[in-house]
C-alpha cells in the first residue's frame, strides 16, 4: 500500500518512514505543512496518510478537509499529542480517518499493529482515544451538545485568544454577533468571565483548531 507521512519533525519521520519499510508500505510521499501536505495527498493519491494534527500552515483537520474533500478514499491514521474532548470530537467526525495513535501513550510496538490494522482496511483508536470519546458521550452538558458549529469555531479563536474585532475578520461575520456568540456560550457553558471562557477553550481542546474552526478547509 502507498502512503504519505505529514508531520513536521523530521526526526519522526524518519522514524515512521523506517516502520513502514518494515512493514513493506511504501512511503511516495511527506510533507512537513498542512499545505505541503494538501498539495502531496492529492498528487500522490495514497491508500494511507499517516496524519500529525500540529502542523504550520493549516492544522492537520484543514488537511482532512481536504482529503475527504478530493480524495475520500485515503484510510487516515492520526499520530497526535493532543487526544482532548475536541480533538476526539473534530477526528471522529471525519470520514476518512480510521484511526488513531496517542503519542503520549503509545509505544513503536502500538504504532506498528496501527499501521497493520488500518492498512489491512480495519480500524484501530487508542484507549485513550476511546476514554475520551465515551466521556463526551455520557456527559450531558458536553460542547457539542450545547454548542452550535459556529460557536465552536468562535470558540476555537476565543481560547487563541484573538480580540472580537480579530474574530469578526477571520470568520467574516460582524462583532455584534461575535458577542452575541461569546455571550450565548458563556449562558450555555455556565461560565462567568471573558477569561473562563478562553480557559474553557483551551482546557477542552479548541486551540489546536483555532486557525480554520469548525470544518472551514483551506484548499489549494
Amino acid at each position: 500500500m502507498n502512503v504519505v507521512i505529514i508531520e513536521d519533525h523530521l526526526m519522526f519521520r524518519e522514524v515512521l518512514r523506517k516502520i513502514c519499510e518494515e512493514l513493506e508500505l511504501h512511503v511516495v510521499g511527506e510533507a512537513e505543512d498542512g499545505e505541503m501536505a494538501i498539495e502531496t495527498v492529492l498528487r500522490t493519491k495514497p491508500g494511507m496518510v499517516l496524519l500529525d494534527l500540529h502542523l504550520p500552515n493549516v492544522d492537520g483537520f484543514g488537511v482532512l478537509d481536504a482529503i475527504q474533500m478530493q480524495h475520500p478514499l485515503a484510510r487516515v491514521l492520526i499520530l497526535s499529542s493532543h487526544c482532548d474532548e475536541y480533538t476526539v470530537f473534530r477526528a471522529e467526525a471525519a470520514r476518512v480517518v480510521r484511526g488513531f495513535v496517542d503519542k503520549n501513550s503509545n509505544s513503536i510496538g502500538t504504532l506498528k499493529a496501527a499501521l497493520r490494522e488500518v492498512a489491512e482496511g480495519r480500524n484501530w483508536y487508542s484507549a485513550a482515544f476511546r476514554r475520551a470519546r465515551l466521556a463526551r458521550l455520557r456527559n450531558p452538558d458536553s460542547f457539542d451538545k450545547l454548542l452550535t458549529s459556529r460557536e465552536r469555531a468562535v470558540l476555537a479563536l476565543v481560547g487563541e485568544p484573538l480580540t472580537d474585532a480579530e474574530i469578526s475578520k477571520r470568520l467574516g461575520i460582524s462583532v455584534e454577533t461575535v458577542e452575541k456568540h461569546r455571550s450565548n456560550m458563556r449562558r450555555k457553558l455556565g461560565v462567568v468571565s471573558m477569561a473562563d471562557l478562553a480557559r474553557y477553550a483551551r482546557e477542552h481542546g479548541f486551540t489546536l483548531t483555532a486557525r480554520q474552526g469548525d470544518g472551514q478547509a483551506l484548499l489549494p
